[in-house]
């Protein structure tokens, strides 16, 4: 079911993208002529998850139509926090939910010892459902319909295809929406690199402006052709990856290879082995002795050759394999299109 999602014809619907990041800064346009500062984060968060709930579901949130929040110090903060608008609602629950279960990652197999007595996550999914239904029923909806026109596929086709099986649907659906944490985490990352090196900045404008103008919507092919904006979003995954740290577990027995001329290491079926991304992307034997460093022209100068074409594996911000992410492209696309909307 996942796959169908993340094909080049449904990444590539741009306009859905555009329509909320220009929502986005005229929000942020808005606040900051009122004299406040604007957290980001929250910005691109919401960002994230009307485009990510409309691209995936054909109808979003509409978080940035419940206003940004004031600053705590703002007299407004306690009179307009939209606490009780239906985006909010759902996006708090949601965020508790995923706290939630990250507490019991931590836990391991003895999490429900510290729910003895209730469901912590069950109780938050009640303003989840609230969100999630009204979808399922226009799933059913649109689904009768175009049975009875006989239309094609649009953006939400998958839903109707899966709509019989419901509760397999909705954990589809809060996985994909889950997604969106990856994509809001990179481009914050991303605008807070840039505002951290004004000389990248500089250049990345200058790139976008001379492809695309101040006004005109980025295609597919401009995306591919603004090389030096694929390396500043590549060099902000490298530094921060979205999934710093991760787990596999092994289904059989293995060795792995040691040092060299060291001897390998066996590990047993079942086992889980972690490792930090993080980490592994700021090794200077990997990366070279600036690995530290923020330069996106590591990936179009001599170092590209160098230290990531003979081994690409060194860079994993979304994993590899068959179980590498499905969204990858869908995010990246995303990011690059908020990146390249500050120029207009």
């Amino acid at each position: 079911m996942t796959r169908p999602f993340f094909s080049k014809d449904r990444i590539t619907h741009f306009e859905i993208f555009e329509r909320h990041a220009q929502d986005a800064i005229q929000q942020l346009k808005t606040r900051l002529k009122e004299g406040y500062p604007v957290d980001i984060q929250d910005l691109v968060s919401r960002f994230t998850m009307d485009s990510a709930t409309e691209f995936l579901f054909a109808q979003d949130v509409q978080s940035l139509s419940a206003g940004l929040p004031y600053p705590h110090y703002s007299p407004l903060s306690q009179s307009l926090t939209g606490s009780t608008h239906p985006a909010n609602i759902f996006s708090k629950a949601f965020d508790e939910a995923q706290r939630t279960l990250a507490f019991r990652s931590r836990w391991g197999k003895a999490w429900p010892l510290t729910e003895f007595w209730e469901d912590k996550v069950q109780k938050k999914m009640s303003p989840i459902y609230d969100f999630i239904n009204p979808i399922l029923a226009e799933a059913v909806s649109r689904k009768k319909a175009t049975q009875q026109q006989g239309q094609g596929e649009k953006l939400g086709a998958n839903v109707d295809r899966e709509v019989q099986d419901g509760e397999s649907l909705i954990d589809h659906l809060i996985n994909y929406t889950d997604g969106r944490d990856t994509t809001t985490n990179s481009i914050s990352y991303a605008i807070y690199m840039l505002a951290r090196h004004p000389g990248v900045l500089s250049r990345l404008r200058d790139e976008i402006l001379s492809k695309i103008g101040s006004f005109r919507r980025p295609s597919y092919d401009d995306m591919k052709d603004m090389k030096y904006l694929r390396a500043v979003i590549n060099e902000t995954l490298r530094l921060y990856p979205a999934v710093p740290f991760n787990v596999r577990t092994t289904n059989k027995p293995t060795l792995w290879p040691s040092k060299i001329g060291g001897k390998p290491l066996y590990i047993p079926a079942n086992s889980k082995t972690p490792y930090s991304v993080f980490l592994m992307h700021r090794r200077t034997d990997l990366w070279g002795p600036d690995a530290s460093e923020f330069d996106p022209d590591r990936f179009l100068d001599d170092r590209l050759h160098k230290y990531l074409t003979p081994n690409p594996f060194i860079f994993l911000p979304f994993n590899a394999g068959p179980r590498i992410c499905l969204g990858q492209q869908g995010g990246c696309w995303v990011t690059m299109e908020e990146d390249a909307e500050p120029a207009m």
